[in-house]
């Protein structure tokens, strides 16, 4: 078996960057949600926090990288056209998706949406990661910034597993080679 140079930036950008966010969004969820005064000493509370800021930092950090290595990596060779006198096109996989009418919908519908929903998960990670940095144990007493939190954060998993989905669809129907 052979993996190509494009190939090994698919799989950094989809499954280890991709698959890893997604993969810890569980441990943020179940921080934010036990960050509840029943359930933490004030010993605790500090404890928590700290890997807290550590873990949501390094989750959109590693969303972001996802994001970007795949829209500056991994894209432009996705959408690279094929010259005139082509007839293979599996070297081109948006030309060879179009090519097809019952592939066609991959990309009008499938790639168009990725790339752009796509960016919704780093963004609100991000804003995760800035609140519980800036607001830290106070957030112990607000409830409903937690649950926000939380909404911020099932949305960028959400983006993530519906641009990761989309994403593994498409290349197995049109891989980069």
């Amino acid at each position: 078996m052979e993996v190509t140079f494009r190939e090994s930036w698919g799989v950094l950008h989809g499954l280890i960057f991709g698959a890893l966010f997604l993969l810890s969004f569980s441990g943020g969820i179940v921080g934010l949600y036990s960050l509840r005064p029943e359930f933490l000493t004030a010993e605790g509370l500090k404890e928590r926090m700290a890997r807290m800021k550590v873990w949501v930092a390094s989750m959109a950090a590693i969303v972001w990288a996802t994001v970007i290595t795949g829209t500056y990596i991994v894209y432009p060779w996705y959408r690279a056209k094929p010259g005139a006198d082509v007839t293979d096109l599996s070297a081109y996989p948006r030309s060879l998706l179009l090519s097809a009418a019952n592939t066609a919908e991959w990309h009008k519908f499938g790639m168009e949406f990725k790339e752009h929903v796509a960016w919704i998960a780093p963004i609100a990670a991000t804003v995760v990661a800035y609140v519980i940095a800036v607001y830290g144990p106070q957030l112990i007493k607000e409830p409903k910034i937690r649950k926000a939190l939380m909404n911020f954060f099932v949305v960028a998993f959400t983006a993530a597993a519906i641009a990761g989905v989309l994403g593994a669809f498409i290349t197995k129907a049109a891989p980069i080679h």
